[in-house]
This record gives C-alpha cells, structure tokens and sequence, in this order.
C-alpha cells in the first residue's frame, strides 16, 4: 500500500508540473546505477517509448561498470573502457561524477540500482547499500523528488550457491574475515530472498519498489522459450526491452500493450513482453 501512494503522488507530481509548465518542463529522472541499467541502451530505450506517448519525462543516467552505489558517492573514475572502469578512493574538495549530476538539476524522480549480491548478504546491504541510499536522499534539494529502487532480478549461477565478501569489502570494524548470503537451494529460494532483501529497504527508506525481478523470475517460470540474459546475471536485448516497459508504466501510468515501439527486438516478441509487463 505503502508504495502504491507514492507512485500515486509521482503521477500526481508529474500532473501538475506539466499542467503549471504547460508542457513546456520536463520532469527530470535520473538512473543511477551500473551495467544492470545500461545494457542495451535501457535508458535511451525508454525514453523514445516515453516519446511516444508523453513527451514531458527527461531521462538521463549516470552508470559505470561494475559500481556499487557506495561506489557513485566516494570513488573517481580514472579510466573508463565498455566494460570495466578503472577507480581510487575520492579525497577531501574532489566529487564524483555522480555527485556532479546529482548537483545539475532539481530531479524529480531518481532510480537507485545495486547489485543483486549485495542486497543478498545482509552486512553489505547494511553497511554499504543502505549508508549509499541515506546519503543520496540527504544530498537531493528537492524534497518533492521520488526514489525508485530498482529491484533486480536472480543469476544464472547453478545451484546451490552463495555469496561471499570479505570484510575488508564491507566494514574493517566487522569482527569476522568474511560475510556471506544465505546457501541458496533453488530459483524460487532465490527470489524470495531478493524480495525480503529489496523489501526490507523499501520500507525503511520509503522508497518505490519496481517489479522487475519478479517479472524476470515470471518469464523464467512461465515462458522460458524467451531468453533475457546476456550472460549470468546482464541482460540482453529482450531483457532490457522489459526493464524499459516495466518503468515506461511506472512513470507514465500507461499500457506498455499500447505501444507501436518495439526498439531492436522482434514485434511479436516485444508484444508478448509488453503484455506480461501489465
């Protein structure tokens, strides 16, 4: 119910700016995250899906490869290649290059994306994604700004496995040399547990849950002719295909059914994922 208000309240927002503004400024979202969010182009996939239909949402993104949202608030990028950065510890007076975009604009809705694993070892979601997530919401001046926190979906890990880092990767004051998931035995295990985790912080952050896991975790169970990943755990073009509906209904309040645009995939394939998105 909870989070059923605030996306009420982001539609209600983006109304009345558009109404004010009479079209004439964007409600400005901002992804935040790593290459979970920018393979194949989601952002960019979505917004011309917006553009369709509702030309009042600016979307941007600030994602690197493999960075935590820990990451976004306190290291420098020295070297950036398609799929790996290369990094250092921020010091006193420098800012990251997500700090400096969370400084361009009065954003209205922000997207925060973690990875998967860190969520599920619940020392590193303390320490790490929850401390990242309370100082992104203390740095936003608009106290009108939603967050999104985008759930993300199982890997393709054979089972059983589980998760480990070292506590030199969460906390050094932690009392043990490693920190580790719980053993995961199967697909529906894992799912549940992504809930629980991403749930859990949520509630205590209010933030908007999205539903892209459980939606994954629906084609995996219910259509597993449609592949979406890439690899282990990145999507490939009809996974972001997805991701990019399940966001296009969340912010426009629309049927991503409704949609002629099917971006790089196959109509027929992007029409079946469209309808499971609803």
């Amino acid at each position: 119910m909870k989070n059923i208000l605030l996306l009420l309240l982001i539609l209600v927002c983006a109304d009345c700016k558009s109404q004010e503004t009479e079209g004439t400024e964007k409600i400005n979202v901002l992804f935040i995250g790593n290459s979970l969010t920018y393979y194949y182009d989601m952002p960019e996939t979505l917004q011309k899906m917006i553009n369709e239909t509702n030309s009042g949402f600016n979307i941007e993104q600030s994602t690197f490869p493999g960075i935590s949202l820990d990451g976004h608030l306190n290291s420098i990028i020295e070297l950036q290649t398609e799929n790996r950065i290369s990094t250092r510890k921020k010091e006193e007076g420098e800012k990251t290059e997500t700090e400096i975009k969370l400084s361009e604009k009065d954003w209205d809705i922000i997207v925060l994306q973690e990875g998967t694993v860190r969520l599920l070892i619940p020392e590193a979601k303390e320490y790490k994604v929850e401390t990242a997530i309370a100082e992104i919401k203390n740095r936003i001046s608009n106290q009108n700004c939603k967050f999104i926190l985008f759930k993300t979906w199982p890997s393709k890990k054979e089972y059983p496995k589980q998760y480990c880092y070292s506590k030199w990767a969460i906390n050094h004051s932690l009392e043990n040399d490693e920190y580790c998931s719980p053993e995961i035995k199967n697909l529906e295990q894992e799912i549940e547990l992504i809930n629980e985790a991403y749930g859990s912080v949520a509630e205590k952050y209010g933030l908007i849950l999205s539903d892209n896991g459980n939606i994954v975790y629906e084609i995996l169970t219910q259509y597993p002719d449609i592949k979406l990943y890439e690899d282990n755990i990145h999507p490939n073009k009809y996974g972001a295909f997805l991701n990019a509906c399940i966001f296009y209904q969340m912010l426009t309040d629309n049927k991503a059914s409704d949609l002629k645009y099917h971006g790089e995939i196959e109509s027929k394939t992007a029409d079946i994922l469209k309808r499971i998105v609803q």
